[in-house]
C-alpha cells in the first residue's frame, strides 16, 4: 500500500502503539448472559498484530473508559503491561504514561473509534480508526483502515506501521 511522504515521517517516528478497546479491538458490541455476565470478542488477528509490532520492538498499551476483569484479562493474554482502566481524559492518562516511558507524543500511534478518543488522537504523533467509526473521528485521523473494529483493523494498521518501518510482518518457524 502506498502511504503519502507526510503519512510516512510520521509513521517512521512511531515507537509505541496505543488502542482503545470497544469499537477498536471489539465490533462494540457487549453480550449479557442471563447471570448478567458480560462478554466480548476479540479478534484472534489483531492479537498477532500486537505481537508482530512487540517483535519489531515497538511497546504496546491500552486506554480504555472501561472497568472491565476482560480487557485486563485481554491485556495480561497479550503481555501488555501499558493498561489505563476507566479513564475519563485519555489525552491526559496518556501524556501521564508518556512521562513515565522513554517515548513523546510525537512517537506515539493511537486508534480508536468514538468522540471520547479524540482529543487524545490529535494528541498523538499517528492516529488511526475502524472503518465503522464514528464520522467526527474519521474527519481527524490520519489513517482510516478499511476493516472495522474488531474484525482486523488493529492488525491493519500495525502492519501499516510495521511496513512502512522495514520491519518484518511474519514471524520466524519458532517463534
Amino acid at each position: 500500500m502506498e502511504v503519502s511522504k507526510e503519512l510516512l515521517d510520521k509513521i517512521k517516528k512511531i515507537k509505541f502503539f496505543v488502542m482503545d478497546v470497544d469499537g477498536t479491538l471489539t465490533n462494540g458490541k457487549v453480550f449479557y448472559s442471563k447471570n448478567g455476565e458480560e462478554l466480548k470478542i476479540f479478534s484472534i488477528r489483531d492479537g498477532m498484530g500486537i505481537e508482530l509490532l512487540r517483535r519489531g520492538g515497538i511497546e504496546i498499551g491500552i486506554i480504555t473508559s472501561e472497568h472491565s476483569p476482560i480487557v485486563e484479562a485481554r491485556a495480561n493474554k497479550l503481555k501488555i503491561k501499558n493498561l489505563i482502566l476507566g479513564s475519563r481524559n485519555k489525552k491526559k492518562d496518556l501524556n501521564d504514561l508518556l512521562n513515565q516511558l522513554p517515548f513523546d507524543s510525537s512517537e506515539t500511534a493511537f486508534i480508536g473509534d468514538d468522540v471520547n478518543d479524540i482529543e487524545v488522537m490529535k494528541f498523538v504523533g499517528l492516529s488511526a480508526c475502524p472503518s465503522d467509526s464514528n464520522k467526527n473521528v474519521k474527519e481527524i485521523a490520519d489513517y482510516i483502515c478499511s476493516k472495522p473494529g474488531g474484525e482486523g483493523a488493529v492488525r491493519e494498521f500495525a502492519e501499516l506501521i510495521l511496513i512502512n518501518q522495514n520491519k518484518s510482518i511474519i514471524l520466524p518457524e519458532n517463534w
